[in-house]
């Protein structure tokens, strides 16, 4: 089938005709091996490769022994660095081994794709919003080798402009011809496992142009706009290197889709007329590192293939691939402490060449592989099997990008540091422990945390096991390939990371649409050690602070703030602006808080006593770490909020469960005495109080935990108030509270409910033979056994030291507990 305006004769003389058209599947190892016999066979003078032309000045690259794959060209817009496409390549990738092949034989080698400056246009808005490269929003998820039909090689699926039809799958219908039901196991099967090509380098190309030109002559393989106006502008670089170099010199590495449409000759207008016009932007590419896991369907890539790890193990064993592989399965499982012998491996290969000789396939495959490890090295479960999947299969190999590649400045001053720092980006999560008394684990978790800020998501701050001291923190560290493209994003804020991360805080800070987001701006610059940028987030906070006058809001906010004054002081961070506001907005809060906690519903009666409780934690955080010269201030401030509490405690119309709440701080901190706390307990359960209210004080004075059910535990008459009422709450009543009852006791652990349970059973007058004589529960007595209490005395002089000072590693020393 001649195409339009297709020349006379099908070849002509300066046509693509006479190139050496090798069509492939990306990322498949037996098309790799493949497109270096046929190299080697032809010896071309070029070797042309379907990519982004603006990439040849960086094909040098590829020589360089620091550049190891799995890589990507990266193209990004440079005014919008966020648009942006990848050109992944694994060493088992034909591109790649295209490009090295060309390298080490002197031969030029260069890139006929649409240019990445026409593609990341293309992106904006081709077709009144149809995407064509199928991204994301953001531009970070694409992939520019173009989907070409040849399975999960090929690249992301393509949005197509309205009135093209999706066209066939080419692999799907060549398995269905050969009797297969899965596209991927056939290509495997005739290409991959069968080292084609052996006898004639030529011959698997010429038998794959050939299927790919009958499927794309068939009825509902229309191409879209976007392939033709690819196609037509390779057949205009294939033509210059046809002229350049002569008729057989040149040898083409691209999608087998694209074969049939080279190999055609069109009129030259007719391609000009097609790429004439076209959308263009300012574009830069490199190099950047890619990882075995992006390369998978799973890992977020459209274009991947399921299992990049074994695709690895293929290419490079130089034999005996199927037992190469099931020792280092074996090996796998031995270092998790699972027993696998060498008879084992022997026998699960076994199995693996009977069950594919049973299915007619000439070499075992990953299908037959995995059946084999888990009858024989799993014992037929598939937990291990998830981790051999995951390490082995997928993998986390990770690139590595000379220093040398193009970058914008902000990633070579990041590249400085993390290698001054001893970061080592890496696939693989791993947890990074750090103590911030120490210089360069200080200088780390800047780092970590001004890229936070950058929005540079290399590390995750978690919660330090075992630790709860403010020296001391954990980060989850994970490098993604697409980090590379916040990095350039992050570059229109600074070319250094300190710069970039404190123009990013104060551009946040002028931006932030509360209080709270602004205080919870101060909470991560001062850990990002930005000196510079606290002035603008302290006056936004301020101007915030004034013009806000909810005081759910303010409560929000303090906590944070009082945080910020915490991580300040243990880094020697100046914040006394920041206590200022601090002590401030508590004030504001005092005043507001008792008008704000009446004629609230049951949800905003909760959430106002989750502020109050933050609001306590803070102002007591506050007089914990104010300095000599602040002390008699915050501990003021600190007598203040207990008149509030006070007030609330008896206040009519406050909400019982904040009610309930303030009794029990107060009796925590022993501003009330147990008998004042039972008669307000007595107050707020009497018959006049609504069933609903009164379980609502319930839930705020003993909810919380265990420490709510203890104090019942501990103290009789308080449970006796509480078994009392809840006696004589009429039936009718009583399924209206029993949710808040059943929420507030099953926050108890097994231990104190169980007691509890015990404890109402006896009943009144019975339960202190429980609690007292330990009559029927273990652990209590009459008085305290002394012999017991000394035996933990020499652990408690070796946490605290002789002199009473604490010795933890998460304090300093002197701080006394």
């Amino acid at each position: 089938m001649r195409a339009a305006g297709e020349e006379p004769g099908g070849r002509s003389a300066a046509g693509p005709g006479q190139a050496l058209l090798l069509g492939v599947r990306h990322h498949g190892p037996g098309s790799a091996r493949a497109v270096r016999r046929a190299l080697d066979a032809a010896r071309p003078r070029t070797v042309l490769i379907e990519g982004p032309p603006e990439a040849d000045a960086l094909i040098a690259l590829a020589a360089d022994e620091d550049l190891r794959p799995p890589v990507a060209l990266l193209a990004h817009a440079v005014d919008e660095p966020g648009r942006s496409a990848f050109w992944p390549m694994a060493e088992f990738s034909p591109e790649w081994v295209a490009l090295r092949w060309a390298l080490e034989h002197g031969v030029p080698a260069r890139f006929i794709d649409l240019p990445a400056a026409h593609t990341l246009a293309w992106q904006r808005n081709p077709y009144e919003g149809t995407d064509p490269e199928g991204t994301e929003s953001d531009g970070t998820e694409s992939d520019g080798t173009e989907s070409d039909g040849t399975g999960p090689g090929g690249a992301a699926p393509e949005a197509r402009p309205p009135g093209d039809d999706p066209r066939v799958d080419p692999l799907a219908a060549l398995a269905g011809a050969a009797g297969y039901d899965d596209p991927e196991r056939w290509w495997e099967d005739v290409v991959e496992h069968r080292g084609a090509g052996r006898r004639d380098p030529l011959a698997p190309f010429a038998a794959i142009e050939e299927a790919m030109t009958a499927l794309r002559d068939e009825p509902g393989a229309a191409d879209t706009e976007r392939d033709l106006v690819r196609e037509a502008y390779m057949r205009l670089q294939l033509r210059a290197a046809l002229r350049e170099f002569g008729d057989g010199s040149v040898a083409v590495v691209c999608g087998a889709w694209h074969v049939p449409a080279l190999r055609r000759t069109p009129a030259l207008t007719a391609d000009r007329a097609l790429v004439r016009g076209l959308p263009k932007i300012k574009s830069d590419l490199t190099w950047v590192p890619w990882t075995h896991r992006r390369l998978t369907r799973a890992g977020g890539y459209g274009a991947g293939i399921d299992s990049p790890g074994w695709y690895a193990h293929l290419f490079a064993a130089p034999d005996r691939p199927v037992e190469r592989w099931l020792t280092k399965v074996a090996g796998l499982l031995r270092d998790e402490d699972r027993v696998v012998s060498p008879a084992h491996v022997i026998e699960a290969v076994r199995l693996a060449e009977t069950l594919a000789a049973l299915r007619g396939r000439p070499l075992p495959g990953l299908g037959e592989t995995t059946d084999a490890v888990r009858a024989v090295l799993c014992e037929g479960s598939d937990v291990p099997l998830a981790l051999i999947e995951d390490r082995l299969v997928v993998g986390d190999v990770m690139g590595e990008v000379p220093a040398s590649a193009p970058a914008v400045p902000l990633q070579r001053d990041l590249d400085r540091r993390r290698r001054r720092l001893r970061l080592k980006p890496e696939a693989a999560e791993r947890e990074l422990e750090l103590d911030l008394r120490k210089e360069t684990d200080a200088e780390r978790s800047r780092l970590l945390h001004r890229l936070r800020l950058l929005r540079v998501d290399w590390g995750e701050p978690v919660v330090p096991r075992g630790s709860t001291g403010t020296f001391r923190e954990t980060w989850r560290l994970r490098w993604q390939p697409e980090l590379s493209v916040r990095v350039a994003e992050a570059g229109v804020w600074g070319t250094t990371v300190p710069a970039a991360a404190t123009a990013r805080a104060e551009a946040d800070a002028l931006a932030a649409r509360g209080l709270a987001e602004a205080t919870a701006l101060a909470e991560r610059c001062l850990p990002a050690g930005l000196p510079d940028a606290l002035p603008t987030v302290m006056r936004v906070i301020a101007e915030r602070a004034a013009l806000d006058t909810d005081v759910g809001h303010l409560a929000q906010a303090l906590p944070a703030l009082v945080r910020s004054l915490r991580y300040g002081d243990v880094r020697g961070t100046g914040t006394d602006a920041l206590a200022d506001v601090a002590v401030g907005l508590a004030e504001r809060i005092f005043v507001g808080l008792p008008p704000a906690c009446a004629a609230l519903d049951a949800d905003a009666a909760e959430e106002m006593r989750g502020h109050v409780d933050a609001v306590h934690g803070a102002v007591g955080l506050l007089e914990e770490e104010a300095g000599a010269e602040r002390a008699p201030l915050h501990s003021r401030l600190r007598d203040r909020w207990r008149d509030v509490l006070r007030l609330l405690s008896g206040r009519r119309g406050v909400a019982g469960v904040v009610r309930g709440r303030a009794v029990r701080l107060l009796l925590d901190d022993g501003e009330l005495e147990a008998d004042e706390a039972a008669r307000l307990m007595g107050l707020a359960l009497s018959p006049g109080t609504p069933p609903a209210d009164a379980a609502a004080w319930i839930e705020g004075f003993v909810g919380g935990g265990a420490g709510g059910g203890l104090l019942l535990v501990h103290d009789e008459r308080l449970l006796d108030l509480v078994d009392g009422w809840l006696s004589a709450v009429p039936a009718e009543a009583f399924t209206d509270v029993l949710p808040l009852l059943r929420r507030t006791f099953s926050a108890y652990g097994a231990g104190v409910r169980r007691t509890l349970g015990e404890l109402v059973r006896r009943g009144p007058g019975e339960r202190g033979t429980v609690v007292r004589a330990g009559a029927g529960t273990a652990g209590f007595a009459d008085e305290i056994d002394a012999g017991r209490a000394d035996a933990v005395l020499p652990v408690v002089r070796l946490l605290l030291g002789p002199d009473g000072t604490q010795r933890d590693d998460d304090h300093p020393a002197g701080v006394r507990t």
